[in-house]
Order: structure tokens, then sequence, then C-alpha cells
């Protein structure tokens, strides 16, 4: 009998460049759709200088009409050159390109990374990525791109360091050790929607303070096993390709020779390392010193990236013209230039200028493909937001938060649950605390919950789906990245895919976040110096 053969259908593997084109289309094609339902929305914001409500009907854009087709093809250059998170991976990229140049994160793998473990290694990325939202998504731009490569240079996988990363930022936004700019950021809307019941009422900026320094070390712990055992195992795999070089000897006379010569080798780099890690040690210091002379107010020549305009501190320095807010990247960016410098100099790592240049490329020689990727997503992102689909379905979840009569638990909880549906639609977090805050802190007053406590609610559901939506500006870094580290080219990682590889964290990263808000409400005990969940 003839052998049955087996019909085997192609799989096609579409480029998420591909993916997020046709999504530009299909946005445009349901703007139509939902324009011509009549689609719209009012929903109240507060000023923030007062007490008064304003009442604000927003409908759904037609990105098909000729205002907004013209608006399309006009700005898709300045949406692409204004994009914010390519501008500072770009920033940060040089720093960290020089720091991988010259030698000296390699070093520092050797000397430090290297002897920690696996689940130390992971808690480190995580609980730097959570700390780093206290100066807004920095820690994208920087620690994405920094963890890749000290994963692989450690003979990990970089997948698994990108991922790490990622999850630790998206995961922890808005949870720090200290009071930040989210504070400076939601706290305005907050006071004035907690004045609609108790024209007395004042949010300290500390009001936040206790919970974010407990949440910050709880997240990292829970999250460490998630990566290891369970995310980890899942990933594409890595394999590292070394370059072995070696000779083929014939005696031991030169088998001698070549041991003795290595050893010399060896003896002087060490020597020559040294040094070179005690220059960039000096230059850190001498750096980090000038930076907090910066942002030191009072004193001579001081307080120079600091918005003396403003009458608070944290307002100087985490205000919307924050001087140090803005260029809070290009100054780390700096520190790493100068202290890859100091060491390659040192340790002789780099002969000249043209050998740091060209060594500097390899960080920038497949970057062609994040360019390529950038570019469609911020036309995506401009075209979501000119919609205005996002903030419709966030205005909606509000207003359905409004006509529940629910109290204590189950008001926290199913807070929580919309405002994080919310997040997938509008990442953005003033914008839906400017839509929300109207609703839920004079709603959380009136069942004695603080609205310190109602501020809490929203950095935990702006945590909980920040790392499964591909609305998230900075969500193209991880992506972009997963497909620069990802050897089976042929089969690029979709979207889908990215997403898929934190589901798990995401699943029980929300039931931790839901477990410490109600157990903290429970408890009642202090979420601040003098604040408590009740009032």
């Amino acid at each position: 009998m003839p052998e049955k053969r087996k019909l085997k259908l192609k799989k096609f593997f579409f480029h998420p460049i591909t993916m997020f084109t046709v999504a530009i289309f299909l946005t445009m094609i349901l703007s139509s759709i939902l324009a011509s339902l009549e689609m719209q929305s009012t929903y109240n914001t507060i000023k923030v200088s007062g007490q008064d409500l304003d009442s604000n009907l927003i409908v759904v854009e037609n990105l098909f009409n000729y205002d907004n087709m013209k608006y399309i093809i006009s700005n898709a250059l300045i949406n692409f050159m204004g994009f914010t998170p390519l501008c500072m991976l770009l920033i940060s990229l040089i720093g960290v390109s020089v720091l991988k140049a010259t030698g000296l994160l390699e070093i520092l793998s050797q000397k430090y990374i290297k002897k920690l473990s696996k689940n130390q290694l992971t808690f480190i990325i995580l609980f730097l990525g959570v700390i780093s939202t206290i100066v807004n998504e920095v820690g994208y731009a920087i620690l994405i791109p920094l963890a890749a490569i000290i994963y692989e240079i450690n003979g990990r996988n970089p997948l698994l360091g990108i991922v790490t990363a990622f999850c630790g930022v998206a995961f922890g936004y808005g949870v720090t050790l200290f009071v930040g700019s989210q504070e400076v950021e939601l706290i305005p809307y907050t006071s004035s929607a907690a004045s609609l019941i108790d024209s007395t009422a004042h949010i300290s900026l500390t009001s936040n303070l206790i919970f974010i320094i407990v949440t910050s070390l709880i997240l990292p712990l829970v999250g460490t096993p998630v990566i290891e055992k369970i995310i980890g195992p899942r990933l594409p795999k890595y394999h590292r390709h070394d370059k072995v070089t070696g000779k083929t000897l014939e005696t031991s006379e030169l088998l001698l020779i070549d041991i003795q010569d290595e050893e010399e080798k060896k003896i002087a780099f060490e020597k020559n390392s040294k040094k070179g890690l005690r220059n960039a040690l000096i230059t850190t210091i001498i750096i980090i010193i000038l930076f907090a002379y910066m942002i030191t107010p009072n004193l001579p020549g001081s307080g120079l990236l600091l918005d003396t305009t403003a009458k608070t501190y944290v307002d100087q320095l985490f205000g919307l013209t924050s001087y140090f807010l803005d260029g809070f990247t290009y100054m780390v960016s700096i520190l790493f230039i100068a202290a890859g410098l100091s060491y390659g100099i040192g340790a002789k790592t780099i002969k000249n200028d043209r050998d740091l240049i060209d060594k500097m490329n390899d960080t920038f020689k497949e970057f062609g493909m994040i360019l390529g990727l950038i570019f469609v997503f911020s036309q995506f992102i401009s075209i979501w937001r000119r919609s205005n689909i996002g903030i419709i379905i966030t205005s909606w979840l509000a207003t359905l938060l409004s006509n529940l009569e629910l109290n204590g638990i189950a008001l926290i909880v199913v807070t929580v649950i919309l405002m994080s549906i919310a997040n997938i639609f509008c990442p953005s977090l003033s914008t839906k605390w400017m839509i929300f805050s109207p609703i839920v802190v004079p709603i959380f007053m009136q069942n004695n919950i603080s609205p310190q406590f109602a501020q809490i609610i929203l950095r935990a559901s702006h945590s909980i789906t920040a790392g499964i939506t591909p609305l998230l500006s900075f969500y193209i870094i991880y992506l972009g990245y997963l497909n620069l580290y990802n050897q089976h080219k042929e089969k690029p990682i979709s979207i889908r895919q990215s997403i898929s590889f934190v589901i798990p964290y995401f699943l029980i990263i929300t039931i931790t976040w839901i477990l410490i808000i109600v157990l903290w409400y429970i408890t009642g005990l202090p979420i601040g110096p003098g604040v408590k969940p009740t009032i």
C-alpha cells in the first residue's frame, strides 16, 4: 500500500512591525464604525484650583475623515521624533554601550555579579525595576538593555533578563522607597476630589510612604520564584556563541612557553583592571556628588536641575517642569560614559577613540529593526489616542463604578478590577486619575475610606495591567529587545507571545496586590505618617 503523506501547512510568522501596521488600519476602521454609531461619553473633571466640576463630552473621532487624515499624514514625523521611549532609549544606550565596550560591565560581572545566585540576581533586577519608577518610566529605557547584557555576560538567557526588568518596572510602577514623580502628578487630583466632601482635606506628599516602601520589597520577593520557576523555563532557548581559539602544541616546551605567556598576560590584566576599577569608582563618586549638588537647594551655585519656581522641594525635583526629571536619563548616561571611560583608560582596554567607537557599534549594529518597530508603533499609539476610544472606555468604567452600591472590601476590590481594565485601554496614569478621582475619592470617603488609600488603589490597578497592555508606550522597548535577542529570526516574537511570557507574573502579582490592599484595610495599619486606610 502506498504510504499516506501527511499534509503539513506552512506556518507564517508575522513580524510585530507588520502586526502594528495592521493594528493601525483596524483602529481606523473601528473608529469609523464607532463614530457612525455616535459612540460617546460624558465625564466630570475637577478644577485643580477649586471645587467646581467640569462636564466633558467626548466622542469617537472618525480617523478617515478629511481633518483626521490630514492630521495623521502631517504628524507622522512629529510622532516618531517626539516619541519619548525612542529618545530615552537612544540616550541610555550610548552610556550602556560605553560600559560594554570598555569591558567595565564584564569585569564587574566576573568580580561581583557571578557570585550571586540566580534568585539573588533576579530579585535585584526586579527591585531596581520597582524603585526606578520614582522617576517615571526611566527603568524601561535603562534597565531592560542593561539586564539583557548582564544576563548574557553571565551565561544566562538574555531574554530572561529582558522579561525580568520589564516585569519589575511594569508590575511595580509607582512603588518606590521615597516619594517621587507620581505624588506630584496625582495629589492635585486627589486633593481636589477630596475637597468635594471635605473642604479642609489635605493630602501630604508622604501620605503613601509606608505602603510603597513595604510593597517595594514584597513585590520582588513574590516575583522572584515566578520568574525563575515558571517564566524562565517557558522562554525560547538562547545559545551563546563563544569564539574559541586554540593552538596545536607539539612539544611540552611550547606548552610551557604558552602557559607562561598566558600567566604574564593575566597578571598584567589583573593589575590594569584594578587600576581601572579604582578610576571608575573615583569617577562615579565625583559624578554622583556633582549630581547631588545640582539637586541641592540654597547653596552657592547649587540647584541647577531644580525648578526654582515651584514651592516645595518635591515639586522642584519631580514637577512637570523639573529639569531633573527631564534630564535624568541623560544624567545616568553621562555617569555610565564617565565610569566606562575611566575604567577603559586605566585598564588599557581601549586603544583610542576609534577603537572605542568601533566597539560601541556592536550595541547598535542591529538597532535598525527596533527603529522600524518604534516608528510604526509611535504612529499606532498616536492614532489610538486620536480616536478617543480608550478615554471613552475609561469613562464608561468610571460611570459604572458610580452606579454600583458597594462598600468596604467589595468596593475596594471592584474598584481595583475596573481601574485595572481601564488601564489596558488608557495607560496614562494622570488621564485615568483625572477621570476616576471625582468618582472614586468621594465614594471612598462616604464609606469611611481615606482619599490617600484611594490613591493607593490607583497605584495597584495601574501596576496590575501595565505589563499586559500593548498600548503602554514603553512596551515597545520590551518587545523590540525580545526580538533583538531572539535567535530564531524566522520566528519573530509576536505581540501575543511577548504578553504570554508575563501572564504568570501578572496573575500572581494581581493576587498579591489584592491581598496586600485588603489586609492593609482590615488591619488598619498606617499607609503613611499619621495616615490610615480609614478616615
